[in-house]
């Protein structure tokens, strides 16, 4: 029922990563309803509100911004599709403006990720070197 309005099929399991920064991989990348998508498949014991799945929305919001970044294209639209066993169905739909606005959000919790992981090593007192940084060339 979920993949009926898939038209094209780019890629599944598909590795993903903005370089220097995150890496990851979504379940589908296609062509759904006539839009670029990125989808990822979830199970769950029982039917999900919208307000409960945000995290799943940052997902693939950063899968969506590894595509365009890494393969220039420009994914307009992220899907997240769940299924109880019971064979309950639920599609959660992300679209420009709203995926843009995730895509945001996203990108505030990297920047806090960051934050925190530099104060931990301010507090562990890491001494970064330059060398540290070289590279085999």
């Amino acid at each position: 029922m979920g993949l009926t309005p898939v038209e094209e099929y780019y890629g599944s399991e598909v590795t993903l990563h903005y370089p220097g920064l995150y890496a990851g991989s979504t379940d589908l990348v296609c062509l759904h309803n006539g839009l670029e998508t990125i989808v990822d498949f979830k199970q769950s014991n029982r039917p999900k509100r919208e307000d409960w799945i945000e995290d799943y929305f940052l997902q693939i919001s950063a899968y969506a911004m590894a595509h365009d970044y890494v393969y220039g294209s420009k994914i307009r639209q992220g899907v997240i599709m769940i299924c109880t066993p019971d064979l309950y169905y639920q599609e959660f739909k992300l679209q420009d403006s709203d995926l843009r606005s995730w895509k945001h959000k996203w990108l505030k919790r990297l920047d806090m990720y960051h934050e925190l992981k530099f104060d931990e090593k301010e507090k562990a007192n890491v001494q970064i070197k330059a060398s540290d940084f070289a590279t085999n060339e």
